[in-house]
């Protein structure tokens, strides 16, 4: 019996090795570009921080045409400590019987090569304006619609334009934000060029308001895909954040989804810290006209998918002579797209470097990733619950962990090797909440996880579902925005993802500077988070309708005996036996030393499985109608 399961084992292998060859042996080879030497300049050295900028650009743009339809081009450049996260992924999909294991590759010397090889598949070049920073955003959100590569404009014999342009494969240049004497074509004077539009006074902003005249109100742009990410200002000072941190390989994937871009400052009371001459609020008045277009576009029904995150490195806060915050800037960027129908997939500073969208885009996922909950004869058999199926809480104190923050695909795929496969992972019940809208840009990181995931392993939705927003803002009446009530397209949206990978509950909903959620925005998440939500701006405990709701409490993220020590105190503070703690970016091990330090200080304090948690806690709050009302304080 035994020969024949190894023999049956054995024919399934074979089996999927043909269907696997099959599928691949009519595809293209694939492209690889090793980008790792732009990450090596010096400060001062300004020619190599242009080849820092310029290369990455451009091949982003090659890489969102060419893998717009099939995965043909991949890069590598993103690193995470000494983690090699393309080459990570790159490796683990090309192991035998894996996704790539049956394409040939072509390995090319230079960004020129790689143009050259490709050249048949674009229609030509976008030159964009080293003197007006906004352009190279501009670019990117031609290049997608026209199918072209983005290329700086820069006459020295060594740029990477002279090398593509005046020679090599001397790529025609289809569109160019430069006039032919070398002069800018914004100038922030007159009419905006090509429109009957007067000028804002700005070239910065006249280069968004030319797009907007001219692609997105004429219906050209997909404005369901947009993308946050700083403009070529970075040029100025590359050394605010890791050398990745351009983002400019985040841009590949909403070329190919043919998206928009932008840079420009969520705040109204005060001048952009990188275009201090505006009038206060001009650059803000422009994102929200955008989103406004793109809400028009949407029909109001879709919502819209923003990649990246304000630059508060670089622009609009204290570290750049703004008077704002950094996270103050974070959450009134949330608010206003929120107010638009928008969210953001946030590839913020630190992690927000992303290569390879475009490539991944292609993983084949599953139809489903189904996850069990738990049942009440588990949790008498636990011992969390008597006989007569009331809980047993009286002495004891249940916990748990939001594993986050993963509301950002540039975070989720760099932190895999250095936290998901740690090696203590799985000694504690976890709750890695991960937002589903992530299977965008990383499908295989997602899919990964959970093919990879132990029993102790369990997923919710990542602040705040399908992507982080601000439900607040979703509600009638609106601030900012005045558009009808968003909740039921909200709603709409999640349902899918959240049935795609067997999501029952949001882990955490930040309400920020919006509005806390309404009879009518509870009942939004109850139609597709039935098992909890976690948020800012509710009373202590509730029980709406049969959904568990609890305010969040602290984040804790020092070292493990200051975190065990925080977290014992506020457990002794808190008048209910269920304790919701916020970590972000730890690893397996760092819960493990805090557990350990947790029960030497007060061992009737327990972490929960989060089925068991949520069960648990919307048992008590049954049997508990002050609970369940939300009278408790």
């Amino acid at each position: 019996m035994r020969k024949l399961t190894t023999l049956i084992s054995l024919l399934a292998v074979l089996c999927y090795a043909d269907i696997a060859y099959s599928q691949t042996k009519k595809l293209p080879p694939i492209g690889l570009f090793d980008l790792d030497f732009t990450l090596q300049w010096q400060r001062g050295d300004q020619q190599a921080i242009n080849r820092a900028w310029d290369y990455p650009h451009t091949l982003a743009s090659l890489q969102g045409i060419v893998n717009r339809n099939m995965p043909q081009l991949y890069v590598l450049l993103v690193k995470n400590g000494n983690a090699d996260i393309d080459r990570y992924w790159w490796s683990k999909y090309r192991a035998p019987g894996k996704w790539l294991a049956g394409r040939d590759t072509v390995v090319y010397k230079t960004v020129v090569d790689v143009i050259s090889a490709y050249k048949k598949q674009i229609k030509g070049a976008v030159v964009y304006d080293p003197a007006v920073a906004a352009t190279s955003n501009l670019a990117s959100s031609v290049a997608g619609v026209e199918d072209l590569i983005v290329v700086r404009y820069d006459t020295d014999p060594q740029s990477l334009y002279s090398q593509t342009i005046t020679r090599g494969p001397k790529i025609p240049v289809r569109i160019s934000f430069i006039n032919k004497d070398g002069s800018s074509l914004f100038t922030g004077r007159g009419t905006i060029p090509g429109t009957t539009r007067a000028s804002s006074g700005l070239a910065k902003n006249d280069a968004y308001l030319w797009f907007l005249e001219k692609y997105m109100k004429t219906g050209k742009v997909n404005t369901k895909y947009g993308a946050y990410y700083i403009d070529q200002q970075w040029l100025k000072n590359p050394g605010a954040a890791g050398r990745n941190h351009h983002t400019l390989t985040n841009h590949d994937f909403f070329i190919s989804r043919k998206g928009f871009f932008f840079d420009l400052s969520p705040w109204a009371d005060e001048a952009a810290t990188d275009d201090p001459s505006q009038t206060p609020g001009t650059d803000v008045n422009t994102l929200k006209e955008l989103l406004l277009t793109a809400y028009n576009q949407n029909k109001g029904k879709a919502y819209a998918y923003l990649g990246g995150f304000p630059p508060w490195a670089f622009k609009y806060t204290k570290h750049a002579k703004g008077s704002h915050e950094d996270v103050a800037t974070e959450w009134e960027y949330s608010r206003i797209i929120s107010a638009y129908n928008a969210f953001k997939d946030a590839d913020a500073i630190g992690y927000g470097a992303l290569a390879n969208a475009s490539f991944w885009q292609h993983f084949p996922l599953k139809k489903e990733y189904k996850q069990d909950w738990v049942t009440k004869e588990q949790l008498t058999k636990k011992g969390y619950l008597n006989t007569d199926g009331k809980i047993d809480y009286k002495g004891r104190n249940f916990i748990i962990f939001y594993v986050g923050d993963y509301d950002a695909s540039s975070w989720l795929s760099q932190t895999t090797p250095t936290l998901w496969d740690d090696q203590n992972r799985g000694k504690l019940p976890l709750m890695w909440s991960i937002s589903p809208v992530l299977a965008e840009r990383v499908p295989m990181a997602m899919d990964y996880r959970r093919e990879s995931a132990t029993a102790n392993d369990y997923f919710a939705a990542a602040d705040n579902g399908a992507g982080y927003l601000m439900p607040g803002m979703l509600q009638a009446p609106r601030p900012l925005s005045g558009l009808p009530d968003g909740l039921d397209a909200w709603a709409a949206h999640n349902k899918p993802y959240y049935k795609q990978w067997g999501l029952t509950i949001t882990g955490f909903i930040i309400d920020g500077q919006a509005p806390g959620l309404n009879q009518k925005g509870l009942d939004a998440y109850a139609s597709f988070s039935p098992n909890g939500i976690i948020p800012q701006k509710v009373p202590l405990t509730l029980l709406h309708g049969n959904m568990p709701v609890l305010r969040s409490d602290a984040d804790v993220n020092e070292d493990p005996v200051q975190a065990a020590k925080n977290i014992v105190d506020r457990v002794h503070k808190r008048g209910i036996p269920f304790h919701w703690f916020r970590n972000i970016l730890k690893s397996p091990t760092w819960y493990v030393k805090v557990m350990e330090e947790v029960k030497k200080l007060d061992p009737t304090i327990e972490l929960l499985a989060a089925p068991d948690f949520f069960e648990l806690y919307r048992t008590y709050l049954k049997e508990n109608p002050d609970a369940a009302q939300g009278k408790i304080r």
